[in-house]
């Protein structure tokens, strides 16, 4: 596929209309003045007959599958990435959200908010366990340390569950139900977007318990990411749409900036110290820090409008951005190798 990059020295409004109306042709990727890496856009992946909104990835590296939920189709896509085409689905799901692969076990877990389970397949993705009673099932997240899963869920909690076993061994309790969650690696805190109390929670996976509480002035706090050597947390919101950057030692907010609408998620590339963030907007907000606790918009990479979940895999340098079926093109997946900055 032939790919085209506009190089422009000031990003404005009228420049980046004209970037996403070329988009529908041919691949444009428009950068501000002075971006140094580019995003290249390789062959996409064709999702024919998966209806509706997508939630979130998981990757097999060993296999070199890749997972994504389609919440609105009721499936778990799957698709062979040393083909770039879909191998198969696994079908008869309510409501799939969150999708999690343990490369210690082999298995895939999967979350099903319409029926509240929490599903565990094996390596041929045949059910192994399922957990009930986890209504509006939605994010995972693994600790290989310890071996558990957890699960964000219902109208405020979130359930540990041993991987080994696939049993429930404990659960923390929130005020309502929590979005976006992330480990610590380095520690036992387990950061958390609340979005109806508008505060990011902080939590002791060890003692199961709830620590702290960050406010966050703004609403909707959906996605977040961690520069954990840097000390910072970035949280990203939808009314108004802004990248804010939390201290994780104090939890006070830093600074903040304007960034994609109807954001889903944000990444942390710890190889070139930059952040983006994919919005159903229509677009990808690359920021990087301009110096101290200073962030700046950089590139705005063009999707299209309902593209707001994405995947990015450090070790490959490369991006995924699901894309919803629109008029008569069909759903696929956008895939954008990124070049780390000379």
């Amino acid at each position: 596929m032939m790919t085209k990059r506009l190089w422009l020295s000031q990003l404005g409004i009228g420049a980046f209309i004209a970037c996403v109306l070329a988009w529908s042709g041919s691949p444009v990727i428009c950068f501000a003045g002075g971006e140094a890496s580019s995003w290249t856009l390789e062959q996409p992946i064709s999702l024919e007959g998966v209806k509706g909104e997508f939630d979130h990835f998981a990757l097999d590296a060993s296999k070199r599958r890749l997972f994504l939920a389609a919440s609105e189709n009721g499936t778990v896509e799957v698709i062979d990435l040393a083909s770039g085409k879909k191998s198969q689905a696994i079908a008869g799901l309510k409501e799939p959200h969150g999708v999690l692969y343990i490369p210690d076990t082999k298995e895939l877990v999967v979350t099903s908010g319409g029926d509240g389970k929490c599903i565990f397949y094996d390596e041929s993705l045949k059910p192994v366990a399922t957990i009930d009673g986890m209504p509006d099932a939605d994010n995972l997240r693994y600790d290989a340390k310890t071996k558990r899963v957890f699960v964000a869920y219902g109208e405020g909690a979130i359930a540990v569950i041993d991987a080994t076993t696939h049993k429930k061994v404990g659960e923390i309790a929130l005020q309502k139900h929590p979005e976006a969650f992330l480990l610590e690696s380095n520690g036992p805190r387990i950061f958390v977007d609340v979005p109806d109390t508008q505060d990011v929670v902080v939590l002791d996976r060890e003692k199961l318990s709830v620590i702290g509480k960050w406010p966050i002035k703004a609403q909707q706090n959906f996605p977040l990411a961690a520069d954990e050597a840097g000390h910072r947390l970035f949280v990203v919101c939808r009314k108004p749409a802004k990248l804010f950057v939390l201290d994780t030692e104090s939890g006070k907010t830093i600074t903040s900036v304007n960034c994609a609408g109807d954001a889903d998620d944000v990444w942390f590339d710890a190889a070139s110290k930059r952040i983006y963030v994919s919005g159903g907007e229509g677009h990808i907000s690359v920021f990087e820090s301009t110096g101290t606790d200073t962030y700046k918009e950089v590139a705005k990479v063009p999707t299209f409008k309902g593209a707001k979940t994405s995947f990015f895999v450090p070790e490959t340098r490369t991006f995924y951005v699901a894309v919803p079926p629109h008029g008569k093109k069909a759903a696929r997946v956008d895939v954008y190798k990124i070049a780390t900055k000379p």
